[in-house]
């Protein structure tokens, strides 16, 4: 695909070849209603998808597979067994845009990313808290 600055993930869309477009859209839908509470927005030129705490999901269509990123190592411990046999590599996990959309999975990949975003926030945000209360004492 050639490279172009989409505006939002409907103009993301509606560039995409129609069959990888209907496939998009369910993996859209999916982590539209795992996370509802993230920001859609277009990162890097694809689909992502942000809380307070950073990015949750990204995704993408290619010419055949369309990818989640990122796979994070929890990610990837956590569904192992589910994603036996797809093409992974560092950070990205690759689906064939000829098989059915795995719906259920993508949803928990996007709640379980949405819930490390959310830990790696917190966890920023407590030293913090700490050191003020140290110099209150």
């Amino acid at each position: 695909m050639a490279k172009t600055a989409f505006a939002s993930v409907d103009r993301y869309l509606a560039a995409q070849p129609p069959a990888a477009r209907a496939v998009l859209e369910r993996v859209r839908a999916a982590i539209r209603k795992a996370v509802p509470s993230a920001e859609e927005c277009i990162s890097y030129q694809i689909p992502a998808y942000k809380l307070p705490g950073g990015t949750v999901i990204h995704f993408a269509g290619w010419k055949a597979h369309y990818a989640l990123y990122p796979a994070s190592a929890l990610v990837v411990a956590t569904f192992g067994d589910e994603l036996t046999g797809r093409d992974m590599s560092k950070g990205t996990i690759r689906f064939p845009l000829d098989e059915k959309v795995p719906v259920g999975l993508i949803g928990r990949i996007a709640k379980l990313r949405a819930k490390e975003v959310e830990a790696r926030a917190a966890a920023k945000k407590a030293p913090a808290k700490r050191a003020v209360a140290r110099r209150t004492r």
